[in-house]
């Protein structure tokens, strides 16, 4: 019997070793990655436990049902992974986080998921249709297994609401030689042939490439500061338009600069406004509309932070570059394509006046790809 306990104990020993030996290196994680708010939670009215059914992502009508599932890991500091995990979460969206790593002979795709409720039906992780592709070479790397052990089933779960669990899928080990890949059949982390490119696994970290289908999180937009409210607005007497100053600043950018976010409640539409001046006159919104292929109209419902249709005033400095973000109605996210039309304005009396209509034809892709270009950028004068 002490044998028996003596082994016993050299096993767990060496379990232990082994897992603090293990050699895991950090290959991709998003630095911000967002889907809408969770569904809605029922409360039964014996047990007052939470209960959200997942939308189905999947037709799994065919797959069984394991019932709930046992052993899940959890993590308790994604703080140490995303120090701005807080901030991520706020608002009406939540972080999709996922990371992949490479552990001993096996590459590993971590993805959390954070607890709505106290119980979670129908909920799904992934089956053979897992797989990453190279896609220089077009080999398939096929998911091998996941941890907890829910391969092609619907599950449930069940924890403390806010728990955060550690799901794992397991791969083979990626070459030193892969370049760019994609994962394909994880949907609710939105891997549906997500792409990732990467110069060397050397150290550098795997760039993501963003989903077409993703939406948006909205970047915070610096409020322009009002000087002087509109007087009783005449378009054509200029001192009784409002005044603006402190807008939201950015670098140097080419004319006709837009950028466009999606989101299920609204589309947001950034311009790049440029001032000749040290004080100049704009006038945005009012019947400015976007038009995707079949001519469904999605209209202006406000200008952030400054008026719709009326004209107004900016002060700054001349050669200031700084944003003005137009409000219209969502648009669907699979759009490639969508025109801007902003109409002649009426004529009105100031000197060098012109309020010229504007047709543009954008890529979705290239007003995503924008977006960097409308961080807010503090002014800098040399005396």
């Amino acid at each position: 019997m002490k044998r028996i306990l003596i082994l016993s104990l050299m096993a767990i020993a060496c379990l232990t070793t082994q897992a603090q030996t293990k050699k895991v290196k950090v290959l991709a994680k998003p630095s911000s990655l967002y889907m809408s708010g969770y569904p809605k939670a029922t409360i039964d009215p014996k047990t007052k436990k939470n209960t959200v059914v997942w939308p189905s992502t999947e037709n799994n009508s065919w797959h069984e049902n394991m019932g709930f599932v046992k052993d899940v890991p959890t993590i308790d500091n994604l703080e140490s992974i995303w120090p701005n995990i807080a901030e991520m979460s706020e608002g009406s969206y939540i972080p999709s986080l996922w990371q992949l790593t490479e552990e001993d002979d096996e590459t590993v795709l971590h993805c959390y998921f954070r607890m709505p409720a106290d119980i979670v039906e129908n909920f799904w992780l992934c089956s053979d249709e897992c797989v990453i592709l190279d896609r220089a070479t077009g080999t398939i790397y096929q998911s091998r297994r996941c941890v907890p052990d829910c391969y092609g089933k619907v599950f449930s779960l069940k924890a403390k609401e806010g728990t955060t669990f550690d799901f794992q899928i397991f791969f083979p080990k990626l070459p030193d030689t892969v370049e760019s890949i994609a994962i394909y059949g994880v949907p609710n982390w939105f891997m549906r042939g997500m792409g990732i490119s990467f110069a060397s696994k050397s150290g550098d970290l795997f760039g993501l490439e963003r989903n077409p289908y993703d939406y948006d999180e909205m970047m915070p937009i610096h409020k322009a500061h009002l000087v002087s409210e509109a007087k009783d607005y005449n378009k054509d007497n200029h001192k009784t338009w409002a005044v603006y100053n402190d807008a939201h600043l950015i670098k140097p950018v080419k004319e006709d600069t837009y950028a466009i976010w999606r989101t299920p409640e609204a589309t947001y539409l950034a311009e790049a406004c440029e001032m000749n001046r040290m004080r100049e006159y704009f006038g945005r919104g009012g019947n400015n509309i976007l038009v995707d292929q079949r001519g469904h109209q999605y209209k202006c419902k406000e200008v952030l932070g400054y008026p719709s249709s009326d004209l107004f005033w900016v002060e700054g400095y001349s050669g200031d570059y700084f944003a003005i973000v137009m409000v219209f109605e969502p648009i669907p996210v699979h759009l490639e394509t969508i025109t801007y039309i902003e109409p002649e304005g009426e004529p009105f009396a100031m000197w060098g006046a012109n309020w010229e209509g504007k047709v543009l034809n954008f890529s979705i892709k290239d007003l995503r790809d924008n977006q960097k270009l409308f961080k807010y950028h503090p002014r800098e004068v040399v005396k």
